[in-house]
C-alpha cells in the first residue's frame, strides 16, 4: 500500500483514522503530536528532568524533549534512571540508558533501591508477603525520582507513559471507584512543596506507534518485558483494551478523551492533599509517615521473621 499523502511506500496503517503513511509522513505525524503534548503540559524554565529505564518509550520521550530543549539556553534536560535491582533485565536497560544518554550529551545520574531502601527488588521479591513486587516497585520507584530530581533542582519529571499506560490506569481506576487517584494523574498542574510535578509527553500515542518510531530512528531499546509484571493486575486491562480497540479503533483515544472532559471536576472534588514532610525520610506526604517509609519498616520486619 501507498502512503495516503504521497506516493512513497506505506510502513503503517493507523486504524483509528484510516491513514497509510509512509516513514517520512509517519514520523512527521507523531512527532507534531509529542510536540503539541508538550506545549499543552508545558515546560518550565530550568532542569527538566526525564525518567529514563531504557526502554522504547522513556527512551523516545527523552529524545523528543532532547529534540526540543537543546537548543534552549534556558532549559536544561538531564536523565534520571531508577535501578530496581532485577537481575537480567534492569541491568541491559541500565546501558541503553546509558549509550543514549552519551550520544545526545545529556547528564545521566542513576539511583537504586540497593542504596535508598537497603533491598534490591529481588530481594524484596523473596520477603514481600501478601504485596505484590509491583506495589513496592511504584512507591519505591516514585521516591527515588522524586528524591533525587529534586536534589537536582528539577522543575518537572517527564514520564513515558504511553496512550496504552494512561488508558489503562484510568480504566483502572474508574473500576476500582479511585476517583480520587484518577484526579492526581500527571500532568500536574499544582506545584506541591517538595514534590516535583509530571508530565506525560506521550499520553496521546498508542505503544505500537511509539514502538514504530523508535525502530524507524534506529533507536536501541529493550522490549523485555519486567519478570515481575505477571503477576500485575494492568495485564488484564490491558488485554481487555487490545481486544477493544481491535474492534473498535480510537476506544484508547475515547477513554482518554472522556477523562480529560472529566478532569477540571475531578480535580475540583478532589483537590491535592497538604504535603508535608515525612518524619522518618523528610519526603513529601500526605501521611506523617510515607508510604515509602512504611513499606521499608514492613519489609525490616518481615526479614527479621
Amino acid at each position: 500500500m501507498h502512503c495516503s499523502k504521497c506516493h512513497r511506500k506505506a510502513v503503517t496503517f493507523i486504524r483509528y483514522n484510516g491513514m497509510y503513511l509512509c516513514k517520512e509522513h509517519f514520523v512527521e505525524f507523531f512527532e507534531r503530536r509529542v510536540k503539541k503534548e508538550i506545549r499543552k503540559q508545558g515546560l518550565p524554565k530550568g532542569t527538566i528532568a526525564v525518567a529514563l529505564s531504557g526502554g522504547k518509550d522513556s527512551s523516545v520521550a527523552c529524545y523528543m524533549l532532547w529534540k526540543i530543549l537543546k537548543d534552549h539556553k534556558d532549559r536544561k534536560l538531564i536523565a534520571i534512571t531508577v535501578d530496581e535491582g532485577i537481575k537480567g533485565y534492569r541491568d541491559k536497560t541500565i546501558e541503553i540508558a546509558r549509550k543514549l544518554c552519551n550520544e545526545l550529551g545529556i547528564e545521566h545520574y542513576i539511583i537504586s533501591f540497593k542504596d535508598e531502601i537497603g533491598l534490591t527488588l529481588d530481594e524484596i521479591s523473596e520477603i514481600r508477603g501478601e504485596l505484590a513486587e509491583c506495589t513496592y516497585c511504584g512507591v519505591f520507584r516514585r521516591y527515588c525520582l522524586n528524591k533525587l530530581a529534586k536534589e537536582k533542582d528539577a522543575k518537572v519529571i517527564a514520564l513515558g507513559h504511553n496512550l496504552d499506560d494512561v488508558s489503562q490506569t484510568i480504566l483502572m481506576n474508574f473500576i476500582r471507584n479511585d476517583l480520587e487517584r484518577m484526579a492526581r494523574m500527571a500532568p500536574h498542574k499544582k506545584i506541591q512543596p517538595g514534590y516535583i510535578p509530571r508530565i506525560v509527553p506521550l499520553r496521546t500515542v498508542p505503544e505500537k506507534e511509539v514502538t514504530l518510531y523508535a525502530y524507524l530512528k534506529g533507536f536501541d531499546v529493550s522490549e523485555d518485558e519486567c519478570p515481575y509484571a505477571i503477576r500485575a493486575m494492568r495485564l488484564l486491562y490491558r488485554e481487555f483494551l487490545l481486544q477493544l480497540e481491535e474492534k473498535h479503533p480510537g476506544s484508547r483515544h475515547s477513554i482518554l478523551k472522556s477523562y480529560l472532559e472529566l478532569e477540571e471536576c475531578l480535580r475540583e472534588k478532589f483537590p491535592p492533599a497538604k504535603l508535608q514532610p515525612c518524619k522518618i525520610c523528610n519526603q513529601p506526604s500526605s501521611m506523617p509517615v510515607c508510604m515509602a517509609c512504611q513499606l521499608k519498616e514492613k519489609l525490616r520486619k518481615s526479614k527479621e521473621k
